[in-house]
């Protein structure tokens, strides 16, 4: 399979030139432009390394909607469902697979999922003695909408086409005032009484740095009424819902108020995959959530999530992770289980 490898010195092209609107306006200061950036990134990752000492994998924080991450010996790729984020790695790195492109993203650079999506993801570390660490912050797309419709925001971060769309991810440069803004908001585990009042506030200009920056129009576009973005946010939102009932793709196009070709059309561009593979996708994710973890069998697992066929669920099961239901689930319970 040839792939489309979006590195970390840069992105995708976009779908729209008119997405670029925001990149007129003065950059802020990149890394190696201000001498501070060095001295942030140092304290980044002594904070996580501080936070995360004696733990591996994902840790909740007591700020909303913050996780942060320690991994040590990361194993094979793993299947999930991006859900809309922000994220920025202190240490190692991480490669995203979605469709045919290949997102790879590191301690220069942060990532955004602006929808939900279905990707491969795998984490690497150079040693044990340096583990993967990093931090994610949910994105609420009434907070978006919200900051969008401040009369206040420069007129650049809030006018963008609304007739295309493109790659519901990106991987953008870390500058030093979104770094500044994400050190504050991480230190406010040292004085949790002062959480509810500043938190809010950085999560606020955290998104303001976001929505500035030259790819943000992707994010604007997400919660912006009327765009075809917009729509197809819904969209994945109805899916999502009804992951488990038969697909019925011109009943949601009507409900996003989309011609059927122009909802694959659309669809594609966003999530790298039609309708029919989105749901797919899902369905195949929840029920080895239930075969892994929950202990179900394979036919309950597979009606579970809508398949009619015991069969066809094992074959599609086994082209996605690579191998049937139950040897999947014992390599799982070598590699995975005794790190729980």
């Amino acid at each position: 399979m040839d792939l489309n490898l979006h590195a970390v010195h840069d992105t995708a092209p976009l779908a729209d030139p008119a997405l670029d609107l925001a990149a007129a306006t003065t950059p802020p200061a990149q890394a190696g432009d201000d001498p501070r950036f060095e001295a942030m990134q140092q304290e980044l990752l002594q904070l996580l390394d501080r936070y995360t000492t004696g733990t591996e994998g994902i840790l909740d924080t007591a700020i909303p909607g913050m996780a942060i991450y320690r991994i040590t010996c990361p194993t094979g790729p793993k299947h999930a469902v991006q859900n809309p984020v922000f994220a920025v790695i202190a240490q190692g790195s991480k490669r995203l697979l979605i469709g045919d492109e290949v997102y790879e993203y590191d301690p220069m650079h942060y990532l955004v999922a602006s929808v939900d999506l279905p990707v491969v993801g795998k984490v690497m570390v150079s040693s044990p003695e340096e583990p993967y660490l990093g931090l994610r912050l949910e994105l609420d797309t009434l907070e978006i909408g919200a900051l969008i419709g401040d009369e206040n925001l420069p007129l650049a971060a809030s006018t963008v086409s609304t007739d295309s769309a493109a790659r519901g991810l990106y991987v953008n440069r870390l500058d030093v005032q979104l770094l500044d803004a994400v050190l504050r908001l991480l230190r406010l585990h040292e004085t949790p009484r002062d959480v509810p009042i500043l938190a809010p506030m950085i999560r606020r200009e955290i998104l303001y740095r976001l929505l500035m920056n030259g790819q943000g129009a992707l994010l604007r576009q997400t919660v912006l009424q009327d765009s075809q973005m917009n729509r197809i946010a819904k969209a994945i939102r109805l899916i999502r819902d009804g992951y488990d009932q038969a697909l019925r793709v011109e009943e949601i196009a009507r409900d996003v108020h989309m011609s059927v070709s122009s909802l694959h059309h659309h669809f594609k561009l966003v999530t790298a995959m039609s309708p029919l593979q989105y749901q797919k996708n899902l369905r195949l994710q929840e029920a080895r959530k239930l075969i892994l973890t929950a202990d179900a069998s394979v036919a309950t697992a597979a009606h579970l999530v809508g398949y009619e066929s015991s069969s066809q669920f094992s074959r599609e099961y086994s082209r996605l992770f690579g191998a049937p239901p139950l040897r999947d689930k014992r390599r799982w319970q070598e590699e995975e289980a005794p790190l729980l």
